[in-house]
């Protein structure tokens, strides 16, 4: 496989030997040919403790020959689809998730396909990428665990915010991302009526709607063609923002910082949207 030369900016997608990676793939290729960025392809191969077949079951050698096999196919296949798109595959030796990571430090994008695994299962699978990929990557990673809902008219992208400095990194990510697209955006903030109330309900709403204004103003005169509308809604922020984006082309969100040894500390919203939503969910980070 070609190597890609360090310090560039491209969209690098997560290849998975072991599962059909076109949905993906096809959502990641469609995002480079509108942002003109080449995509680069990481299969990383797990190591182990020899390299011979023991048990019926393929020893290292075997297992790069596959994965560099599968590579070469996943190539192919985007300069089908694409080929105005640069593409290349490198094949890494390493845990998956640890592989992906270094990977984000230089790209633009990362993208991942989804298994749709329970939360425990989430944690506790050693293919498991989507947790400690999204909690550790330094550049806006996106989920594709369905198809696009490009047959909905108009086109609407979702973006949900609460006020936090991820949150914006998230707008501006969001519109950025509708811009290309030529669609419309939602831009959504979900208030969850506390156990105690402290001020009156309607004080409360307005003091959201007044955050929408605020935080849009200067994006809307820097995207000029993106029609945005503002949304307040009231009830679980998970439940609310994956309705909102029941026929999105994607819902954004921020996520704040990494967390601890295991970096597995993405914020319940996130995580909740990740298997509820069925669309691509990209999160954004702060810096």
């Amino acid at each position: 496989m070609t190597s890609h030369p360090a310090g560039s900016r491209d969209i690098v997608v997560g290849i998975d030997p072991d599962r059909d990676w076109r949905l993906a793939l096809a959502w990641a290729a469609d995002e480079a040919q509108r942002r003109r960025l080449p995509l680069r392809l990481v299969l990383a191969v797990p190591p182990q403790h020899d390299t011979h077949h023991v048990d019926g079951t393929p020893g290292q050698t075997a297992l790069r020959q596959a994965g560099s096999d599968r590579l070469e196919q996943a190539c192919n296949w985007v300069r089908d689809r694409h080929p105005e798109v640069g593409v290349t595959g490198d094949l890494l030796g390493g845990f998956p998730a640890h592989v992906l990571g270094r990977a984000a430090r230089e790209a633009r994008l990362i993208v991942l396909g989804s298994r749709r695994l329970s939360r425990t299962a989430e944690f506790f699978s050693a293919g498991s990428l989507v947790v400690p990929v999204t909690a550790q990557a330094r550049c806006p990673v996106a989920v594709v665990g369905d198809a696009e809902h490009i047959s909905q008219q108009p086109p609407y992208v979702v973006a949900g915010i609460d006020g936090s400095a991820s949150a914006t990194a998230a707008l501006a990510f969001a519109f950025d991302e509708a811009d290309l697209r030529g669609a419309a955006l939602r831009v959504v903030c979900v208030w969850q009526r506390p156990l105690i109330m402290l001020d009156d309900e309607e004080v409360a709403l307005r003091a959201q709607r007044t955050l929408l204004s605020e935080a849009t103003a200067g994006l809307s005169e820097k995207y000029p063609d993106v029609r945005v509308t503002h949304e307040v809604l009231t009830g679980h922020p998970v439940e609310e923002l994956a309705r909102a984006a029941e026929h999105a082309l994607s819902v954004v969100v921020g996520r704040r910082g990494r967390g601890g040894y295991t970096g597995m500390r993405i914020g319940s919203v996130v995580h909740g949207l990740l298997h509820r939503a069925h669309c691509p969910v990209i999160t954004v980070p702060t810096d």
